[in-house]
């Protein structure tokens, strides 16, 4: 109920801009995770972790960093279910879209999930809301290919080698997805340590996909 009335008032009261300086994510990065490098650096480079690690993911991009007004609205619209902030995050996600991915052809985008606990606890999954208003805008039809089959802990309380444990085993296909031969751009609201990504590409990859990259609002 509380998401619907949020939907009506976004309707009847349109947010207004969120304030300034929305921090962008500008080069140099690292090639696979974007990881800000402090320094000039020519041309392509992969950072440490990058660089001693495989991924199944082939790149994240996103437009702006997770910091200050960006991070804000993400953890207002997650947590506190204020949804009619999903059309600036929408937007914040198609321009980093504009700016990475737009003259590449892409079967389509795939949310990253939540365990359906959660998501109930929620009312929504904020990845699959904003990948929906993404795909409305870009043409590119949103499935939600994967679920979680093992509820967790949350990411962000974890290091970097706990998240990479805490999701052995706890995502699927979702029953009659077929990703086989197809370009899939995985989509959420923030990337950080890129653990849940990954693990997302390898299950799509795993079963026949043909490339997975990502798509974030905002870098951690």
């Amino acid at each position: 109920m509380r998401l619907w009335v949020e939907a009506v008032r976004g309707l009847i009261f349109p947010v207004g801009r969120p304030p300034r300086p929305w921090v962008r994510l500008v080069a140099p990065f690292c090639a696979r995770c974007a990881e800000p490098f402090a320094r000039h650096s020519p041309g392509n480079f992969l950072c440490r972790n990058c660089a001693g690690r495989r991924w199944a993911l082939e790149k994240v991009r996103a437009a702006y960093r997770a910091v200050g007004t960006v991070r804000e609205v993400i953890l207002r619209f997650k947590y506190e279910r204020e949804y009619s902030l999903r059309p600036w995050l929408g937007r914040w996600m198609r321009d980093g879209f504009r700016q990475y991915y737009a003259e590449e052809k892409w079967d389509a985008l795939v949310p990253v999930p939540l365990f359906r606990a959660r998501r109930k606890e929620r009312g929504f999954n904020q990845s699959a809301e904003i990948a929906e208003w993404l795909g409305h805008e870009v043409g590119i039809r949103v499935e939600e290919g994967l679920a979680r089959v093992r509820e967790t802990p949350p990411q962000a309380r974890l290091r970097r080698s706990e998240r990479l444990r805490n999701l052995r085993g706890a995502l699927a296909l979702a029953p009659g997805f077929d990703p086989k031969g197809r370009r899939l751009l995985l989509c959420d609201d923030v990337f950080t340590t890129g653990a849940t990504a990954d693990a997302c590409a390898r299950i799509l990859k795993q079963n026949g996909a043909v490339e997975v990259a990502a798509l974030t609002v905002a870098r951690g």
